[in-house]
């Protein structure tokens, strides 16, 4: 599937080709409250794709020092957003 995201390692838009969101590599969250909470997540390439409830792009983060994926978030939404926080400023 081909998905535009932000990345803001490098402060543009890019699109990813090689995404299959699966069971396997996404967690999906439905106690959704706020149009800016995590609705899903998914491990792609070492990095973390999250997407907000809201039409906004979704964001890849990535460390080239360290594995960033969904066990490294404890597969928590709240957890994603602070990440999200750190690397991303909305």
């Amino acid at each position: 599937m081909e998905l535009p995201v932000w990345n803001p390692q490098k402060g543009r838009y890019e699109t990813l080709v090689d995404v299959v969101l699966t069971d396997k590599n996404t967690t999906w969250f439905v106690n959704l409250r706020s149009p800016k909470d995590v609705w899903w997540i998914a491990d792609y390439k070492g990095g973390l794709l999250i997407q907000q409830q809201d039409y906004s792009y979704t964001i890849w983060i990535y460390d080239r020092y360290m594995d960033i994926s969904r066990a490294y978030v404890e597969f928590s939404s709240k957890k994603a957003k602070q990440l999200l926080r750190q690397y991303y400023y909305f």
